[in-house]
Parts: C-alpha cells; structure tokens; sequence
C-alpha cells in the first residue's frame, strides 16, 4: 500500500462523512480539480486504501440493533484457526487482534437477545476460545 499524503487523508475524511458525494463537490471542499478527485479515488481503490462504499443506517432504523463488544482470549497457537471460524461468523462486523490481556476483539451487531445468547455461546464453543468476556453497547456517544 502507498504512503497517504495529506490530500488523500483529506480525501478519505470527506468520503468518511459522506460516501455518495459527488466529484464535483469533492473538487471545491478539496480545492482541486475534479480530475484530481476521481483520479484519486481510482487510485486509492486500486491500491486497497478504499475497499468499498456503504450506507450508514440510524441505529434506532437498523433492524440489526442490539451491538457488543466480545474480548476473546485465545489457547496458544490457535489464533489463525480461530480467525478463520470467527470470519465465518456474520453477526461479527469487525474483528481486531490487540495486545494485552485479550488476543481478540470483535463486534458483534444482531437482531435480538436471543441471537445474542446463541452468538456468545457459538464463540466460545469454537476451540482454541479460552476465555471471552462481552458488553452490550448501551449508546453511541461519539462516532
């Protein structure tokens, strides 16, 4: 992946705020031409800077909206193995590993407790899961 200079960060904060903004408004918030923007964006999309676009829906309007956040420890060397089980996983929107007392972080977004509770129990049934420990998000304070 290249190096960002300080227009594609920019670029990439406007994008961020809204997705489906045309180039032409891109080119005056920028102060560049169009060419630019399309240009880059081209760009950034064929080096996997931008891997895609998507809506993002209110969450009181979002079918899906009880959300959580699973601190998942892993048993030694099954991490790659236990990646490979929780990325089959849909209600697991993103996956980090992290440093620390917990090898990983995922959150979770489903449609009811009930799915909540199948959830928790289908990760910690994946072996290799040693421990985890779970919080719903209540609200969003800063996004």
């Amino acid at each position: 992946m290249q190096q960002l200079d300080d227009l594609d960060r920019r670029l990439l904060a406007a994008l961020r705020q809204d997705g489906r903004a045309s180039s032409a408004a891109l080119a005056r918030m920028l102060d560049v031409s169009r060419a630019t923007v399309s240009a880059r964006i081209e760009r950034l999309q064929e080096n996997g800077t931008i891997i895609g676009f998507t809506a993002r829906v209110r969450d009181e309007s979002d079918p899906l909206t009880i959300q959580a956040v699973a601190l998942i420890e892993v048993e030694g060397r099954t991490t790659d193995t236990v990646i490979r089980r929780l990325r089959g996983i849909p209600e697991i929107i993103a996956l980090h590993s992290t440093n620390g007392g917990w090898d990983l972080v995922a959150q979770l977004r489903m449609a009811s407790l009930g799915d909540f509770d199948r959830l928790l129990g289908l990760i910690r049934s994946i072996e290799g899961v040693q421990n985890s420990q779970t919080s719903l998000l209540l609200s969003s304070v800063l996004r």
